[in-house]
């Protein structure tokens, strides 16, 4: 069983630095393709408007690009009418990463609370300490994956716009980055503190340096 959780916490780490790294490349490559656009009348004209915006995420131009998963498949029709149903699939998932965000937070915070009481924990104590905070890692490790699934692949929005670049974004972007690293290294702190406990003391400074990334980043979020 301590094999397969370490497994799925490997992956689970490799996928997120995956699509972080490769997030990153695509925003500044990616360029919808002329296919995929519409024709709008705008008074008397006529003008092209992209079904797609210029740039998304990696893992969003996986399921939802011009050959994604679910344009092959033909569970989602690459045309106006089915754009804006996924506008509103997006709004769903965004608001649920909030929420699932939200439960990863206090997650973190428990997470620091128990790693620092079982620096000092002796005997019984320690045992009855540490069942409870492998228990809350499990369930932090799903949490946190499911916020950053329900971000990553999101459909995109229809087209660029301000918002998109605003500085609570741009920030949240940035300190996601920042509390990745402190997630990895907690899951790896206290997988290594089970075993040897000089390791016990940093797993609750690698809980709350990931805890304080994480709560500006959520609030970011609002701006």
């Amino acid at each position: 069983m301590s094999g397969y959780c370490t497994l799925l916490r490997t992956t689970l780490f490799i996928f997120l630095l995956c699509s972080a790294s490769l997030s990153q490349a695509q925003d500044s490559s990616y360029v919808a393709q002329p296919s995929t656009s519409q024709v709008a009348i705008t008074g008397n004209t006529l003008s092209e408007q992209p079904l797609l915006p210029e740039k998304m995420l990696f893992t969003q131009r996986v399921f939802w690009g011009p050959n994604g998963l679910l344009r092959v498949i033909h569970a989602a029709p690459l045309t106006s009418e089915g754009r804006q149903k996924e506008q509103k699939v997006r709004g769903f998932m965004l608001v649920a990463h909030q929420v699932t965000g939200y439960a990863t937070l206090a997650g973190f915070v428990m997470q620091g609370i128990l790693g620092a009481k079982l620096s000092h924990a002796t005997g019984v104590e320690y045992n009855r300490l540490l069942s409870l905070q492998q228990t809350t890692l499990t369930m932090t490790n799903i949490a946190y994956g499911t916020t950053a699934l329900l971000s990553l692949t999101a459909p995109p929005k229809i087209r660029t716009d301000r918002k998109a670049t605003s500085g609570g974004l741009k920030l949240h972007g940035y300190l996601s980055l920042i509390h990745l690293t402190g997630f990895v290294a907690t899951n790896i702190l206290a997988q290594k503190a089970t075993h040897d406990s000089a390791f016990r003391p940093y797993q609750p400074v690698a809980a709350f340096t990931t805890l304080a990334a994480f709560a500006p980043a959520l609030i970011a979020l609002k701006f």
